[in-house]
């Protein structure tokens, strides 16, 4: 007999299915993993209202079960598996790739010319076992939960390889524009390497959760001159660097028009198109301007291992936990902007 697992698909239109499906059965190089956690993502409302977006293809809504940031304990491995075992904790990475292109090669697997994404193109972790190959397969150290390695695949990793690029320090004034999920993971990430961080938000929930997470300021963008009022908090030189979480072409202006010469900006929050002014905000300021997405996947190593030695308090940034049989609701509250970050956990 056949045995089953629980599963979640999105049918379309907002609407949440929680299946049967067969335990799947790793394969060549491949490792089952039973969930511990599994992470929401505001891109999985691609896939939620019917039509994938920033990744995958629409064909896939209702045929996938979602979930690309999940975490839990390697259940069983198939044959050719040579570094996990049975009983490792490991966290997924979500780029399936080739394996034998240089981005493969590099780490950087989102950028294989045929990769796919676990939770778009093949099933993910909103489900109770997952298979997934082996080189995908994450170990964490001690001192790292299910939950805050689930969080740690996309927030927190993200954050910390843009401003692992930026060069932050504990010299730098960083602005942080959008304060969901990455724009939080950014502010512990920050004040962990000892910046000073302006957060900017225009939701009073968020503003306040900016100053629990440690923010030294934080501005309502609904009120005054953003720029301005952060040119007074920097003495009118403008901050040193900024990052732009929301993908709003009004905060990624706003994130170039602070930075002081010689500034450096990233832009996280996905923006199909924007406008900007290259000559006033880029060129006669020499700003640094990068595009940041993801990271490569040996350095979650270097991002948990920071985590633990900066005892960075990640499950600051989950405010849900459900159970996977309540996804209807956790899906629904996640899309009306009534949670942050929510999390499928399992016992």
């Amino acid at each position: 007999m056949t045995a089953t697992m629980k599963g979640v698909v999105f049918p379309g239109d907002k609407k949440v299915e929680v299946r049967d499906f067969p335990v799947p059965v790793p394969g060549q190089g491949e490792v089952l993993i039973k969930m511990k956690a599994s992470a929401i993502c505001r891109s999985d409302m691609s896939l939620y209202y019917g039509n994938a977006g920033v990744v995958g293809s629409a064909d896939k809504a209702g045929a996938v079960i979602p979930g690309h940031e999940p975490a839990g304990v390697v259940e069983s491995v198939g044959d050719g598996v040579k570094n996990i075992r049975q009983g490792d904790r490991v966290a997924v990475y979500l780029a399936l790739g080739c394996g034998e292109c240089p981005s493969c090669k590099s780490g950087y697997i989102m950028f294989c010319p045929t990769w796919q994404c676990v939770g778009f193109d093949q099933h993910g972790g909103d489900a109770d076992y997952i298979v997934v190959p082996e080189v995908n397969c994450m170990k964490l150290p001690d001192g790292i939960d299910f939950v805050t390695a689930a969080v740690s695949t996309d927030a927190v990793g993200t954050l910390y390889h843009a401003q692992k690029r930026l060069g932050i320090s504990g010299c730098d004034t960083l602005v942080i524009f959008g304060l969901g999920p990455m724009g939080g993971a950014g502010i512990l990430v920050a004040k962990a390497l000892g910046a000073t961080v302006i957060a900017v938000d225009m939701i009073e929930e968020r503003l306040e959760l900016a100053m629990e997470l440690g923010a030294d300021h934080v501005l309502d963008g609904r009120e005054g001159n953003v720029v301005e009022r952060i040119r007074q908090l920097t003495g009118g030189k403008g901050a040193d660097a900024a990052v732009d979480c929301s993908g709003n072409t009004h905060a990624e202006n706003q994130a170039l028009d602070c930075i002081r010469p010689h500034g450096r900006a990233a832009f996280v929050g996905e923006c199909r198109e924007s406008t900007i002014k290259p000559s006033e905000q880029l060129i006669r300021k020499q700003v640094t301007l990068i595009g940041s997405w993801y990271f490569p996947i040996q350095e979650f190593a270097e991002i948990t291992d920071f985590i633990v030695r900066k005892s960075i308090p990640v499950e600051k940034l989950v405010t849900h936990k459900f159970p996977l049989s309540e996804a209807e609701t956790a899906f629904r509250m996640f899309d009306e902007r009534k949670t942050e970050k929510a999390v499928f956990v399992w016992e």
